[in-house]
Order: C-alpha cells, then sequence, then structure tokens
C-alpha cells in the first residue's frame, strides 16, 4: 500500500508532503499505481524546481518506495513559495483522485 501523509502549519499551509511504499496492484513494471503515483510525484517536484525558480527539500530512496518534499521557510519570494503550495495542493488533489478508485492500494491523509 502507498501511504500518502500531507504535512501543515497553523495556517493550513502545506509544509511536506510524503509518499511511501509500494501499491501492489500489479507486477513490477506494470503496476498502473504505482506508476501513476510516481508520475504525479515527481512530477509535481520537477514543476517545483522549474517554475518557482527554487529548489524544495527532497529526500527520495535510490530504489523508490519513498519520496518527501518539503518547503523551506528560506524561500525569499514569497510568491514563488504560494505556487509551490498551489502544486503541491495539485499533487494531493491527483493522489486523491487516484485513491477514490483504487483505495485498496494508495491512502491518502491530508
Amino acid at each position: 500500500m502507498i501511504r500518502v501523509k500531507a504535512e501543515r502549519d497553523d495556517q493550513g499551509r502545506i509544509r511536506t508532503v510524503t509518499v511511501k511504499g509500494h501499491a501492489g496492484a500489479g507486477p513490477y513494471g506494470f503496476d498502473l499505481v504505482c506508476a501513476g503515483v510516481s508520475a504525479v510525484s515527481v512530477g509535481t517536484v520537477n514543476a517545483i524546481e522549474a517554475l518557482c525558480g527554487f529548489d524544495p527539500l527532497i529526500d527520495i530512496a535510490d530504489d523508490g518506495g519513498y519520496l518527501r518534499c518539503g518547503l523551506t521557510d528560506q524561500v525569499s519570494d514569497p510568491g514563488a513559495r504560494e505556487k509551490a503550495e498551489l502544486l503541491l495542493e495539485g499533487m494531493l488533489v491527483a493522489l486523491k483522485t487516484i485513491e477514490n478508485t483504487y483505495g485498496e492500494h494508495i491512502k491518502v491523509t491530508d
């Protein structure tokens, strides 16, 4: 099972999103749930780097199955941080959409 957890600050803004585990919805290399979650998660991190002008705090396992993306308080441009937060909110929407169909393989906690 893939578990997704969003952590928010006191104002409700996303601070980190952690994705861990394996879906087990198909054989290795053919697991569509895992592929979808990976595409959404890694695509969001890449979008933050490309569109927001800063590198988020990233922790990723070399063998897959773990990704943590965090936003640092040292981001000097508040507009860039807001864009990054919006991208992470979009990531959660996409992952919850996957959960709606494949809830036995992914659990999103926000």
